[in-house]
């Protein structure tokens, strides 16, 4: 994954957007409404039931809006949260408050959605060794946040991006020629580079599943879409050679089944992209 600072740039920026493109010019509403120097209350207020998430992003939204805003959190990051919870109360300038508004909703309900179905994902398998993570099936420009999510919800975060680990699929096997082919000449080229990469491996049967343990640096096998039994037998083959991940179709019904085949993690991309966002919503208090 990403280093600390990069992640803590990639939210800075993504905080820097999103209260450009919410506000351009000016809150013209609140501007010609609010007198300036008018002070509120509002509250953080939950109307759905699941985990809640982007807590600690909210704090950072406020503070880039308006230094002068006071937080009052009540639940922190992760927590279950059920309809009628307040998250938080937000103390100071009235226009400031309603500027950061929307960015902090959108931003929370999201998160909360993916952190809570992820917890659920957690949950089914629990007692086995698997661990649940997600993809780069994230939306554009705000995958921080929801790899951050995941993470709330209990699951683990694969490769953040295309430069922080070597992932052959079956396209990139296709073009250069087989699997083979691929490995070495990306062993090379991290050679060449002076990069430390770690290398994982799709693979489409159990063909190439013996193909890839024939090779010397491999870190992971990806079974994708096998079924139950082609999985058990490859966790098998592999045994302690190197880690094994399933993905592929892998829902709520099937994801128990999968890790009682003995993978190491199990990859979902319905973490991020098939979540229904909780439903959240921010209160003046008179």
């Amino acid at each position: 994954m990403i280093t600390q600072e990069q992640f803590d740039q990639e939210v800075k920026s993504i905080i820097a957007n999103a209260i450009r493109e919410d506000v351009g010019d000016g809150d013209h509403s609140s501007l010609a409404c609010i007198p300036e120097n008018a002070r509120g209350k509002a509250k953080l207020l939950v109307k759905d039931k699941g985990i809640i998430g982007g807590v600690n992003f909210a704090k950072k939204v406020f503070a880039y809006v308006d230094k002068n805003l006071k937080l009052d959190i009540l639940i922190e990051d992760g927590s279950e949260v059920t309809y009628g919870d307040v998250v938080m109360y937000i103390e100071g300038p009235s226009r400031s408050i309603l500027k950061a508004e929307r960015t902090v909703l959108n931003a929370m309900q999201r998160m909360s959605a993916i952190a809570t179905k992820t917890r659920m994902f957690v949950d089914l398998v629990k007692g086995t060794n698997t661990t649940i993570l997600d993809t780069r099936k994230t939306t554009p420009g705000i995958r921080v946040l929801e790899k951050w999510a995941v993470k709330l919800g209990g699951g683990e975060n694969h490769r953040f991006a295309l430069y922080d680990m070597i992932m052959l699929k079956d396209n990139h096997i296709d073009f250069a020629g087989g699997i083979t082919n691929a490995v070495e000449m990306t062993k090379q080229y991290l050679k060449e580079t002076a990069r430390d990469l770690k290398i994982m491996v799709e693979a489409r049967d159990l063909v190439e599943v013996q193909e890839i343990l024939t090779l010397d640096g491999v870190y992971r096998i990806l079974l994708d879409n096998f079924d139950y039994e082609d999985t058990r037998k490859a966790v098998k083959m592999i045994g302690d050679k190197c880690l094994t991940e399933s993905s592929g179709n892998i829902n709520e019904s099937t994801i128990r089944f999968y890790a009682e085949c003995g993978v190491n993690f199990i990859s979902c991309g319905a973490l991020t992209h098939s979540v229904h966002n909780m439903d959240l919503s921010l209160k003046a208090i008179k």
